[in-house]
């Protein structure tokens, strides 16, 4: 019943793959622009992605190439494929969901760690 859950994360060799995906409410998906933040320990948290309503992509441009958000509007998911991982993507990454009228949604995060 939480109105954000992800999934997908967890431990990756460096140059491997992960995908992340975010369920949301169908009220939250049809109105919200959809992202994807990440954070470490004494940083602020920081885009990864973003992705509207028609289908419209942002990405951090140091993960341009690497990282693609998608969505599927029948099942009210958003995706992160996350590929050639660095040790440095090593973060708590947040499903965000945001409007500009009303507050945002977070996920409680999903911990993705890259390391041999």
């Amino acid at each position: 019943q939480a109105q954000l859950v992800e999934s997908g994360g967890g431990l990756v060799q460096p140059g491997g793959s992960l995908r992340l995906s975010c369920a949301a409410s169908r009220s939250i998906f049809s109105r919200y622009t959809m992202g994807w933040y990440r954070q470490v320990p004494e940083k602020q948290r920081e885009l990864v992605a973003t992705i509207t309503t028609s289908g419209t992509t942002n990405y951090a441009d140091s993960l341009k190439g690497r990282f693609t958000i998608s969505r599927d509007n029948a099942k009210n998911t958003v995706y992160l494929q996350m590929n050639s991982l660095k040790p440095e993507d090593t973060a708590v990454y947040y499903c965000n969901a945001h409007n500009y009228y009303l507050s945002d949604y977070w996920g409680q995060g999903t911990q993705v760690t890259v390391s041999s």
